[in-house]
């Protein structure tokens, strides 16, 4: 069974910095786009950066271009997400996503979800 775990939110101050991971496992067919997303309190969810498997090519949201780094370990098939310069504005659940086929931001056509981590940026 396919399964996304999210792992490394917390409390940070503004400035700071967080790395999440994502592990994937369980797929039998690899997917095509793994993403990150984030929900905040009120709101829709974001795409904030995602990556193809194919070529690896990444994405980001204009939001936190220069500030957020998306990156895989294929061996131990996990993709992480590297966040600089974190702002207030940052403060969401993030979520894991993948999907076999799709390629692109659209939130609901990822069928695949992790259970979400709390990132928190507050002094």
């Amino acid at each position: 069974q396919e399964q996304l775990v999210e792992s490394g939110g917390g409390l940070v101050q503004p400035g700071g910095s967080l790395r999440l991971s994502c592990a994937a496992s369980g797929f039998t067919k690899d997917y095509a786009t793994i993403a990150w997303f984030r929900q905040a309190p009120g709101k829709e969810h974001e795409a904030v950066s995602w990556l193809t498997n194919s070529d690896g090519r990444t994405y980001y949201a204009d939001s936190v271009k220069g500030r957020f780094t998306i990156s895989r370990d294929k061996a131990k098939n996990t993709i992480y997400l590297q966040m600089n310069s974190l702002k207030p504005e940052d403060t969401a659940v993030y979520y894991c996503a993948a999907d076999l086929l799709y390629n692109g931001s659209y939130w609901l056509r990822y069928d695949f979800w992790g259970q979400g981590t709390q990132v928190t940026v507050s002094s």
